[in-house]
């Protein structure tokens, strides 16, 4: 991740719904959540939620797919991740075993993929 991809990632985090959602979509895992779901579990107007998932979605933080006539919208844990390591790819001055603890808690929770299981 770059620093534009950064700046545009923390962008759409700075606002707290759309953090909101993003915590509930990471929780959601890689089932994802449908518009409606979401903008209730946010509480917010259906219009309200749909402008929140565009400006998450242009950041690359989370992806959309069509399934049946309900569009789900999921993290984008690569996306996430890259952010992660953005904050940390200079760790504390060329001491990484500070920042090791965080590192690992980051890299515990990613989703299991299929490649992961086989």
């Amino acid at each position: 991740m770059n620093r534009h991809q950064a700046l545009i990632a923390f962008g759409a985090l700075s606002q707290e719904t759309r953090l909101h959602i993003i915590r509930m979509l990471v929780v959601a895992g890689p089932d994802g959540m449908a518009a409606g779901a979401i903008a209730e579990k946010a509480e917010v107007s259906p219009s309200n939620i749909s402008f929140h998932l565009k400006e998450l979605e242009h950041s690359g933080l989370i992806d959309a797919e069509r399934r049946s006539r309900s569009i789900i919208y999921t993290a984008n844990y690569e996306a996430l991740g890259g952010l992660v390591r953005f904050l940390m790819e200079d760790c504390c001055s060329g001491h990484p075993e500070i920042c090791a603890p965080a590192a690992k808690i980051a890299a515990c929770c990613a989703p299991k993929t299929e490649e992961k299981l086989q």
